[in-house]
């Protein structure tokens, strides 16, 4: 209540409330590794068809506390971590730069459920990127050569006025992986897998480092 005696106006609710009914998430039926148990979930998310079960939003914050997230796509994981790639000098490049921590979250809806990763950052090594590289589509490497990510430009017509030029340029050759151009692999220190439960009464269990292992913990919802 205001001062004033008034009830205060609640924000418009855009859509109506849900009710979850996943089925229980319990620590004797997980992985004792969380990498195994993401590959478990991811791989139950590409056979129930959900959409892009690879994006994933990455926030970032500088070294004066300057935060910001956006989606990305996972492009692999393995038991050093999770990988996507960027321009090194795009935001997200200079926020990892001053501040080597990150944290990933993934929703995929359609099974209720979501996996938040936090860690520290490592740049993958230059034959790790050129893999992928080699990997994105012909038409995506000449817009990676030709944006300056994250930097104000005067139109669009400059951005495909550059792709122009430089298809004439590779005309029949490969492109060539820009240094700027590289994987990031988050380190995971924590994993935490949330599952959607009736009444708000969700599972949630966090992996966290601990010596020769992880230590697995339930978490109030």
């Amino acid at each position: 209540m205001r001062q004033d005696g008034r009830v205060p106006e609640l924000p418009r609710q855009v859509v109506a409330r849900r009710e979850y009914g996943g089925v229980a998430l319990s620590e004797d039926a997980v992985a004792a590794d969380p990498l195994a148990q993401f590959a478990a979930w991811f791989g139950e998310a590409v056979a129930r068809s959900v959409p892009e079960p690879d994006a994933m939003c990455l926030a970032t914050a500088s070294a004066d506390g300057d935060v910001a997230s956006r989606m990305v796509l996972l492009k692999g994981w393995d038991e050093r971590g999770f990988v996507f790639c960027t321009n090194y000098s795009s935001r997200k490049g200079t926020h990892l730069a001053e501040n080597p921590r990150a944290s990933l979250t993934f929703r995929w809806a359609l099974l209720e459920r979501q996996v938040c990763v936090v860690g520290r950052t490592r740049r993958t090594s230059a034959a790790e990127s050129d893999s992928w590289w080699a990997l994105r589509p012909r038409a995506a490497q000449f817009s990676a050569l030709a944006s300056a990510q994250s930097s104000v430009i005067a139109s669009r017509a400059v951005l495909e006025s550059r792709v122009a030029e430089l298809e004439a340029e590779y005309d029949g050759r490969d492109v060539p992986r820009p240094r700027h151009w590289g994987g990031v692999r988050v380190l995971p220190g924590s994993v935490e897998f949330w599952q959607g439960r009736p009444n708000r009464m969700h599972d949630r269990l966090r992996y966290t480092r601990a010596r020769g292992g992880w230590r697995i913990e339930r978490l109030a919802p």
